[in-house]
């Protein structure tokens, strides 16, 4: 329902495109349209949405109906801001200030500059912040009554069941194969002789940008960040706190066109060249050099992995003990295992594997270890490790036995769903609440106390 897709998403976008709506109209009616305790609901706040509605494809419904829907969702929040002052709920200063700063951040890199959000929104920075702070204190009020009510909510065992039961046996959902994968992982040190021969090259690189090259030239050659490499190394406005704190403490003090000296951070080594600053913005490009783990410490590494398989293999060790002892990855405290980035969970379906993996996996039965793999690590550095699949599952519709963790999050979505869902009813049938006239006709899902 409407509620669940506008109280639970993110309202990043909704918030700066409100604010260019506003700007764009013309003529904007101002006449209260609803008021919700203290809050007010203006007709331009309407208005403003709707035409951002009628922008999105797949949104059905006349005019009036769209308008409808979006004031119920517009009592919805002030609701839950009226529920806030009730109950005291703050957000500080520092928490608006860094959502704010995220949001313009990601609209200057999307427009390319300061100047350019300037232009398309007709207002200045500091007008622009001054009415998204509002909208971001609001929100962030709003997220945090939802939050009160959701984490409340539990599911117990005999909920969970019920659950599963109560659905209809043409729609229990049907669970793909899936993987369980555990890895012991050896990262060999990078030598203090091949961080020397990256610094001399960048220095090199360097001296040919103050001898006249063009850094953009030279970072699309040879940059190791593929991001920003195809840009020239520009990365686009940072505020501060967003970048490696090496990085950016050399960054914000640099002069228009000034190259920097070689600053280390933990992706690499960086020189960096300023573009322009604007504010607490800046925009620079950088060349990366990353040292490399030479092929001596690679073969090593590999021969340790070699051994430790052949222990795992002969019983000497077992392979939870063998993690424990031996492995460098972040996970080891969790016996290897691999953790699936989009679920949380350690479940992987065959497109959520990285793609060396899967060949690797699709080799081994359940139980079996693989031998040596080269892996490429999250920072960027060669490693080898060795694989075991610990677990995997056939194709099958949703059942308590094999996917009782899924089916357990289903059951606590809903009961969160319904705790909402209840609690706009209840405030909804009690708070103060007054609409327009010119919303008589609206059909709502919830009863308002329309005074």
């Amino acid at each position: 329902m409407m509620l669940k897709k506008i109280l639970l998403a993110t309202l990043v976008m909704i918030a700066l495109l409100s604010i260019k709506a506003e700007a764009q109209q013309k003529q904007v009616i101002d006449q209260v349209a609803a008021v919700v305790g203290k809050n007010v609901i203006l007709q331009s706040d309407i208005e403003n949405q709707y035409i951002q509605y009628r922008l999105q494809r797949g949104i059905s419904g006349s005019a009036e109906t769209i308008r409808c829907r979006i004031l119920e969702d517009l009592l919805f929040q002030k609701l839950m801001l009226n529920q806030a002052e009730i109950d005291s709920v703050e957000v500080t200063d520092n928490q608006i200030d860094q959502e704010m700063e995220r949001r313009l951040r990601y609209f200057i890199n999307e427009l390319g500059s300061q100047e350019k959000l300037e232009a398309y929104y007709n207002k200045s920075l500091n007008e622009i912040k001054s009415e998204l702070r509002r909208l971001v204190k609001d929100q962030m009020l709003v997220q945090e009554v939802q939050n009160g009510i959701m984490n409340e909510v539990e599911v117990t065992p005999s909920e969970i069941k019920s659950y599963y039961r109560a659905m209809p046996a043409d729609s229990i959902p049907m669970i793909n194969t899936e993987y369980e994968i555990a890895q012991i992982v050896k990262k060999p040190p990078i030598s203090i002789d091949e961080k020397l021969k990256v610094k001399e090259r960048l220095f090199d690189l360097r001296k040919r940008i103050l001898d006249g090259e063009r850094f953009s030239t030279l970072a699309v050659l040879y940059s190791e960040d593929p991001g920003s490499a195809r840009k020239g190394g520009e990365l686009g406005f940072y505020g501060r706190g967003e970048l490696y704190p090496e990085f950016e403490a050399v960054a914000f003090n640099l002069k228009d066109g000034e190259i920097s000296e070689i600053v280390e951070t933990e992706a690499g080594f960086h020189i960096i060249q300023m573009i322009e600053r604007r504010g607490e913005y800046v925009n620079v490009r950088h060349i990366l050099l990353m040292a490399k783990v030479s092929p001596y410490a690679l073969e090593k590494a590999k021969n340790e992995l070699d051994t430790i398989a052949m222990q795992i293999r002969n019983g000497d060790i077992t392979f939870e003990e063998a993690v424990a002892k031996y492995s460098n990855d972040e996970n080891k405290g969790k016996d290897g295992m691999l953790i699936n980035p989009y679920s949380g969970s350690t479940l992987f379906e065959a497109e959520n594997l990285d793609q060396q993996v899967s060949f690797v996996i699709d080799k081994l039965q359940v139980g079996e270890l693989s031998d040596p793999v080269p892996m490429i690590t999250d920072d960027g550095k060669d490693a080898y490790r060795l694989l075991m699949l610990k677990r995997k599952t056939t194709p099958h519709k949703a059942n308590l036995s094999n996917d009782y963790n899924r089916i357990q999050e289903w059951a606590l979505q809903k009961k969160k769903q319904e705790a909402v869902d209840k609690w706009i009813r209840e405030k909804s049938n009690s708070a103060y609440v007054r609409i327009n006239e010119n919303f008589t006709n609206c059909t709502f899902d919830y009863k308002w106390n329309n005074e």
